[in-house]
């Protein structure tokens, strides 16, 4: 692996991290609380984060070489769940995050392999490109192991993988734009971050949030983010006190938009690489 493969692999796991620190994220673990999860922590959540460094670099080596999603990526992103898995006792901190990020990963590199200006468009052309008929054979298939196919036989919606199928749509529609906006607005990383992921929480069906309470939850997740948002956002006096109030509702329904927050890391990793962060 290359040192800027490598260099990719930290900016990754320095997104991912910054996603942690945010706060208040509603039901989302922080360095203040675990939110709606009682089985995991800030710490345990920033060494799962760590675990992923050397495989992140491993999918962007694969991804500028334009390897084949089925016998590359997927083994990569097996071999990488199964690191998180022995650092974290078990606990399932990051897998939706290791198909998510490391996707984005692998797409940032291949672009870099085209020596194409670095720019979202390209990212996601590269992504599309490269893997899109394989994202999108990947999302048909039944058999999914992860909360994705049971929350498809409950609810009808698709999680992870039809996001992937469609090049990532909540990171380059949603998020870049909203996060762009409140930088440029001049709102600090912490405040843009949140911004970004009410903004995501608004427009994305979360699939851990659909598996821990149905489409019911989901509707209340989107409609408490749109609120939100319509109020001003992050930019309304008294957001962070009215954003802590929404953190403590979701932790009472024991709702965590964990997918948005995965999105939001990815968004992170592309707005910097892209040196828009």
């Amino acid at each position: 692996m290359s040192p800027q493969d490598q260099a990719l692999a930290r900016a990754a796991v320095a997104a991912m991290r910054d996603e942690l620190t945010a706060y208040p994220k509603p039901g989302l673990v922080s360095p203040l609380d675990s939110g709606a999860h009682t089985d995991m922590d800030f710490d345990l959540m920033c060494r799962s984060a760590d675990s992923l460094l050397q495989p992140f670099a491993a999918l962007a080596a694969a991804g500028r070489a334009a390897q084949s999603f089925e016998k590359a990526l997927v083994p990569i992103g097996i071999e990488a769940e199964r690191g998180m898995l022995l650092v974290t006792g078990g606990v399932n901190t990051h897998r939706g995050a290791i198909f998510s990020v490391g996707m984005i990963v692998a797409a940032i590199a291949r672009t870099q392999a085209r020596a194409v200006d670095l720019s979202p468009a390209a990212i996601r052309a590269a992504l599309k490109d490269t893997w899109g008929a394989s994202l999108e054979a990947h999302a048909a298939r039944d058999g999914e192991t992860s909360h994705g196919a049971e929350v498809r036989r409950r609810t009808g919606r698709d999680g992870a993988r039809r996001e992937a199928a469609l090049a990532f749509p909540g990171v380059f529609e949603i998020g870049l734009p909203a996060y762009r906006a409140a930088r440029l607005a001049g709102l600090d990383a912490n405040a843009a971050s949140l911004q970004t992921l009410f903004a995501l929480m608004a427009a994305v069906d979360d699939t851990t949030v659909l598996y821990r309470g149905g489409l019911a939850a989901g509707s209340f997740v989107r409609t408490s983010a749109a609120s939100f948002l319509a109020d001003g956002g992050c930019h309304q006096t008294g957001w962070f006190e009215k954003a802590e109030a929404l953190h403590r509702a979701f932790v009472e329904r024991n709702l965590s938009a964990g997918g948005c927050a995965d999105l939001l890391a990815c968004t992170l990793l592309v707005s910097r690489c892209c040196g828009e962060g």
